[in-house]
């Protein structure tokens, strides 16, 4: 047990997707999951662990941000040896070619300070995923016909943010899409010398102002938790 998860040693897998929402955990492990047992409820943050076409598989919810992304990632990986980390959340579309529906698999992301930035100082380190994910997602995508879009994306440290200047810079620089979490986990991972891959359904337009009805949501993102299950386990 770790003061954030209450899981007992062999109860969390070596692969772990990672929503922001608990409740998505929760409806993930139920919808894709064999056998999803509960074994994280510590402060509400749910966490299932069951198996994926033999493969065991841990659904942990991170929270919101990166802060709290940081935690439950930590504790993964230096307490139940967690070796592939995939975020499977919702963010904001930022491209004009990028649809509400649509998924991003995030090459890079881009972010302005996370809990990490006092380690760099000076130095602007540049997150990335994991190759063989990032490979085996795209392929898992084209396969089951996924309208998705790979490259960088931006994890704001803010949600509700006052500077359109920025997203402006985002737009003009190709960003598709802005979320609250990656960039630490992709930091965390080449620390600890982990995987990790960020898979998103974008649910909102920054430009446009659509929105992802909630009616609507649970198919889309179903092509994204089958997509970051394939890509952990492309010989499933």
């Amino acid at each position: 047990m770790t003061t954030h998860i209450g899981a007992q040693k062999g109860e969390i897998a070596e692969t772990v997707l990672m929503p922001g929402d608990p409740y998505r955990a929760k409806w993930a492990a139920e919808t894709f999951l064999k056998d999803a047992k509960l074994v994280n409820e510590v402060r509400g943050m749910l966490g299932f662990t069951g198996t994926w076409n033999g493969h065991r598989v841990t659904i942990q919810g991170s929270g919101m941000g990166m802060p709290s992304l940081s935690i439950y990632a930590n504790e993964l990986i230096s307490t139940y040896g967690a070796k592939t980390l995939i975020r499977i959340g919702s963010c904001g579309g930022m491209q004009p070619h990028v649809g509400i529906r649509d998924v991003i698999i995030a090459m890079t992301a881009t972010t302005i300070t996370s809990p990490s930035s006092g380690i760099f100082r000076e130095m602007n380190f540049a997150p990335c995923a994991d190759w063989s994910l990032l490979q085996a997602a795209v392929t898992a995508a084209q396969e089951m016909g996924t309208n998705t879009h790979v490259g960088g994306i931006y994890s704001s440290d803010v949600f509700y943010a006052e500077r359109p200047d920025l997203d402006e810079q985002m737009v003009r620089h190709g960003v598709l899409g802005v979320e609250m979490e990656a960039a630490e986990l992709y930091i965390l991972a080449a620390r600890h010398k982990c995987r990790a891959l960020a898979v998103l359904t974008v649910s909102d337009h920054l430009q446009t102002g659509e929105a992802l009805p909630a009616s609507e949501r649970e198919q889309s993102f179903g092509d994204m938790v089958e997509i970051a299950l394939k890509a952990a386990f492309p010989d499933a």
